[in-house]
């Protein structure tokens, strides 16, 4: 390797466990440990044909928007330059319109499988008996009209 070749992508075991490491410490709306979702919505990547690229950012999918890790991490860190923009165009900015949202994910090779798994697990009926009915109505609205922009149906 000469100094001008990028480093090799960190596998996905290393990619899994920065990516618990970061969220660690978070719990999702129920109370349960973060990483259960980041987990999930990797096996959906991968049970939907995700490759390594999206599998990786699948783990790393709320790590920017969720403040666990950096912009400037990812930008330095050694993953694929798919995986990056893969994060980059499932992370959701402050005050964003979700119509601009959808369209950098759908203008994203490879993000809309990613966000696809995370609608998945964030509609998952048994994960959201365990909020409360106003959360539960206000997040089943917002998926649905996420899935509506991204031309989602069914599951």
């Amino acid at each position: 390797m000469t100094d001008t070749e990028p480093p090799a992508p960190l596998p996905l075991t290393a990619v899994e466990t920065i990516a618990r490491t970061a969220h660690a410490h978070q719990t999702d709306k129920a109370g349960h440990p973060y990483t259960e979702h980041l987990r999930a919505v990797a096996e959906g990547v991968r049970t939907r044909g995700g490759d390594p690229a999206q599998i990786a950012a699948a783990w790393l999918h709320d790590a920017i928007e969720d403040d666990a890790l950096t912009d400037q991490w990812l930008e330095e860190a050694p993953l694929s330059p798919r995986t990056k923009a893969i994060v980059r165009a499932v992370t959701k900015h402050p005050g964003e319109p979700l119509e601009a949202y959808a369209t950098r994910i759908l203008t994203t090779p490879g993000a809309l499988l990613v966000k696809e798994a995370d609608l998945a697990h964030n509609t998952d009926p048994s994960r959201l008996a365990a909020l409360d009915e106003p959360t539960r109505k206000r997040l089943t609205e917002k998926y649905a009209r996420m899935r509506a922009l991204l031309g989602l149906t069914g599951d």
